[in-house]
């Protein structure tokens, strides 16, 4: 069956590239509020940290209707340190639009993202976004993306994407980098006319693969996820089983169903197949871990994440001075805390070391350990840290360490000491062309 009521959408970009003021304009759009109703920017970024330093940390879930159809769309973070979050929720969707500044162009996280999306065999539109910037090359980026599709060995059909122009902040979107749009009907359109619509088998046993969780105090776990074949029921007795067997399959019940109706969660009874729904009641569910029929017990296989490139050391606080700032402040507190983390966040790694005092965080960068860091000092926890440490992998007999791509976009007199800093860390010069009259990317 084809399910022509639903679309399932991320949004994708590099950091700053405007993913969630965009999604700010198409909730306003689409009727998600009132008209008297004063609504934050960035009304996705629901975190303190978020909010404050003007990034999406946790990918999280919307939607809007647009003509009779349920538009669900995913908002992920930029960062490359939280691409964990991308990797796994490309699996709940049937198609991505990628946003790129119209004067930076592709960066690279717009690769990294991209070319988790061509994998997944995703359909794709572009959104060339903030196309009222002055310094915007509207033109020259259609064929900077055009590019990077080729070099990530995109399929003919993936190759021809259609290119919306739009801005985010203004809300509007047209077909054509020289018509200026009036709103975001263009890009609304391009999501039903260019992204598939769920197909599904609505009759099947039950199938559902848990893509995020969220926590709450009330209900306790709450699992994401979309039913991949099947129907979901409240009160439904479902099986518990994971593709990398690393638990055990066990049955267990659904308590409360919801679905995702603009920025809040509506109880429903029922959901067919390729909903995007959230559920509770199961104590122990992970993500990855699949959800079936008991007398279909199939799992589904889940996306490998990328491994942790730094590590860092969590102690318990042993300064003359401990105990004066936090409340938690044993080990038993710290380990509780950082083994509750790993039950969210999919590309944390927490290893026990030798002492009962000590544990190894790894994590995806230094940004990903530090919000970490943020996050407990902010619940109370008092400990200290070591410096860190990138992780170095043995590949094939030999010894290797993660790299970083980095673009320097500086003033022409700057260039020759970007060089020597860049230099004194065994960098390596790939490309460097100017930008405007006296700037060097």
């Amino acid at each position: 069956m084809i399910r022509n009521d639903l679309r399932n959408i991320a949004i994708i970009a590099h950091v700053d590239h405007g993913k969630t003021t965009l999604v700010d304009q198409m909730l306003k759009q689409a009727g998600a509020f009132r008209e008297n109703q004063v609504v934050e920017e960035r009304v996705m970024d629901s975190g303190d940290i978020e909010r404050e330093r003007g990034i999406t940390i946790l990918a999280k879930n919307t939607s809007v209707h647009y003509k009779g159809v349920k538009i669900n769309i995913v908002d992920t973070p930029g960062h490359a340190d939280f691409s964990g979050e991308v990797e796994r929720i490309l699996k709940m969707v049937d198609g991505v639009v990628l946003l790129v500044d119209a004067a930076e162009g592709p960066m690279p996280q717009t690769r990294f993202v991209l070319q988790k999306a061509l994998e997944f065999g995703h359909k794709i539109i572009i959104a060339i976004n903030k196309i009222d910037r002055p310094d915007a090359r509207l033109n020259e980026i259609g064929d900077e993306v055009l590019e990077l599709l080729l070099n990530l060995d995109a399929t003919d059909e993936q190759l021809d994407s259609p290119i919306v122009y739009c801005s985010g902040r203004a809300g509007t979107a047209s077909m054509s980098p020289n018509v200026e749009g009036k709103d975001l009907t263009p890009l609304f359109e391009q999501i039903l006319e260019h992204i598939p619509a769920p197909h599904v088998d609505t009759e099947g046993p039950t199938q559902m693969l848990v893509s995020s969780i969220d926590y709450n105090e009330y209900v306790g776990r709450i699992g994401i996820g979309r039913i991949e074949r099947g129907s979901m029921k409240v009160g439904q007795q479902v099986t518990v089983c994971d593709y990398h067997g690393n638990t055990k399959p066990y049955n267990a019940k659904l308590v409360t169903l919801y679905s995702i109706e603009e920025l809040g969660r509506q109880p429903i009874e029922e959901a067919q197949a390729g909903e995007i729904v959230c559920f509770s009641g199961i104590e122990g569910v992970t993500i990855g871990e699949t959800l079936c029929d008991p007398e279909h017990v199939e799992a589904l296989p889940f996306v490998k994440i990328s491994e942790p490139t730094v590590e860092m050391t969590f102690m318990v606080n042993d300064s003359p001075f401990a105990g004066r700032e936090g409340k938690f402040v044993t080990s038993r507190h710290l380990r509780e805390r950082l083994f509750r983390e790993l039950l969210k966040d999919v590309s944390l790694r927490v290893n026990e070391t030798d002492t009962t005092d000590a544990f190894r965080v790894c994590g995806r960068g230094e940004m990903h350990l530090s919000i970490l860091i943020e996050n407990l000092r902010r619940e109370g926890y008092e400990f200290q840290v070591g410096a860190p440490k990138a992780l170095l992998k043995e590949i094939d007999g030999k010894t290797c360490e993660p790299m970083e791509r980095m673009i320097a976009d500086v003033p022409a007199d700057a260039v020759g000491s970007i060089m020597e800093k860049m230099g004194s860390r065994k960098g390596e010069l790939v490309s460097m062309n100017p930008k405007g009259a006296d700037r060097m990317r």
